[in-house]
């Protein structure tokens, strides 16, 4: 199945490599970067390309801490599977190195090649995915401490574990036995992207979103966990952790389980109902360039539109301007604005939106020497964050966990993005 395996930084450099079965040179790569350097954004890039001898399959992940410090994982396939099926191993991997060192970037992976290739080894056999569950992988590959390193060091040993993990031979293989905590608790994290496409009046051309549930569960023993929604019928396309039992969900729509230990994925899902779908911003733009080719005008302002009381923040406007600009003055009432003259990219960051002060950004656009009026106006891309808010209206109504005495901690938070968010001029 999979070949190989490199993974790319947005500069292009390949800084790691694994094969399972032949070698094959890294000039596969060219159709991969060939195709990135045509693609506008990095997530354009097709995340399958086919080569006369190969497939190639790829995603795009960034470190949580740092969304600059993005990565390509790109597969080599010999023969014909289903795409996602390797994706969503590409994104187990990538998991994995940001479950055991904290972040997934290319700093991160150097500083822990061996332990990195030693848990692409117990990924992947012959191509085939073998042990991708975080409390199997943990006992046969212990993750790094600094004790565990000084100890290793004077006695020569390595953090390859002795024996078979417990969980590889339960019919619960993502749960070890015997887990024990002082402290039991259960969180959850409910996060909301926004994907939309505004049009220049400001009507809504497209609006969905894609969510997904983020579980932090520490209990001790086997306990079994029910969680209920308040409205669940909202939900389209939804994909479960290999925990959930999907008759109960069918049947009640509930979720029961019983839950990995630490961090995991519990399920994602899909609202593309657009009357269901509001849109937390507007944005009033005005990007013209007069007749002759000497110039133009920009004037860009955001405010708070539906965002059911709570603050916008972490907001910042993104244009790609034409490759005939000479040069940019603007003038920022909010935040501060970047833009670089090679790339053409203006970056107004923007923060908290204060709904009593809506932000404006305005100035002149300068034009190359003789060169002709731009055919088309560029967009904006809006990022943007919401705390305490799920945008799709979905909550989490109670959890209730069987099987043990003790009474848990528990937690829920609700965060709304945007994922990709385009506004047309």
């Amino acid at each position: 199945m999979i070949n190989s395996l490199f993974l790319i930084n947005p500069s292009g450099d390949i800084f790691l490599e694994k094969h399972w079965k032949s070698v094959v040179t890294r000039s596969v790569c060219d159709y991969f970067l060939e195709a990135k350097e045509k693609a506008l954004e990095p997530e354009d890039v097709p995340p399958v390309i086919h080569t006369p001898h190969h497939y190639l399959i790829s995603i795009y992940r960034s470190c949580m801490q740092c969304i600059r410090d993005k990565l390509f994982f790109l597969s080599v396939i010999q023969t014909e599977v289903p795409p996602l099926f390797v994706i969503e191993f590409l994104h187990r991997v990538a998991e994995m190195i940001q479950d055991y060192f904290g972040e997934c970037s290319e700093t991160v992976v150097k500083d822990n090649m061996v332990m990195v290739y030693e848990l692409l080894e117990e990924m992947l056999d012959n191509g085939f995915p073998l042990a991708t569950e975080s409390n199997v992988l943990k006992e046969m590959i212990r993750p790094p401490t600094i004790l565990r390193s000084v100890v290793n060091t004077l006695t020569g040993t390595s953090n390859v574990g002795d024996t078979l993990p417990t969980g590889q031979l339960s019919t619960i293989p993502w749960r070890r036995a015997g887990v024990k905590y002082t402290n039991n608790e259960a969180y959850f994290d409910v996060v909301e992207e926004i994907d939309a496409i505004l049009d220049r009046s400001g009507t809504t051309v497209l609006a969905e979103i894609q969510g997904v549930v983020e579980a932090c569960v520490k209990l001790s023993g086997m306990p079994d966990l029910t969680l209920s929604f308040m409205n669940p019928r909202l939900l389209d396309d939804v994909s479960f952790h290999p925990c959930v039992r999907y008759k109960r969900w069918e049947s009640e729509r509930v979720l029961s389980f019983i839950p990995p230990d630490g961090n995991f994925t519990l399920m994602t899902y899909h609202v593309n109902a657009q009357n269901l779908v509001a849109i937390p911003v507007y944005v009033k733009q005005s990007i013209s360039f007069f007749e002759g080719g000497s110039g133009g005008r920009l004037d860009v302002t955001v405010g708070p539109k539906q965002t059911m009381g709570k603050t916008v923040e972490g907001v910042m406007v993104t244009v790609h301007l034409p490759k005939t600009i000479l040069s940019i003055n603007l003038t920022a009432t909010q935040g501060s604005y970047t833009y670089d003259n090679g790339t053409k990219l203006l970056v107004w960051d923007i923060g908290k939106l204060n709904p009593q002060k809506l932000p404006n950004l305005r100035g002149s656009l300068s034009l190359q020497a003789g060169a002709p009026k731009p055919e088309e106006n560029p967009s904006l891309n809006i990022n943007l964050k919401i705390q305490q808010l799920a945008i799709s209206g979905l909550k989490v109504n109670r959890l209730d966990m069987f099987g043990e005495k003790y009474k848990p901690f528990k937690g829920v938070k609700y965060i709304t993005k945007a994922g990709k968010f385009q506004v047309r001029t």
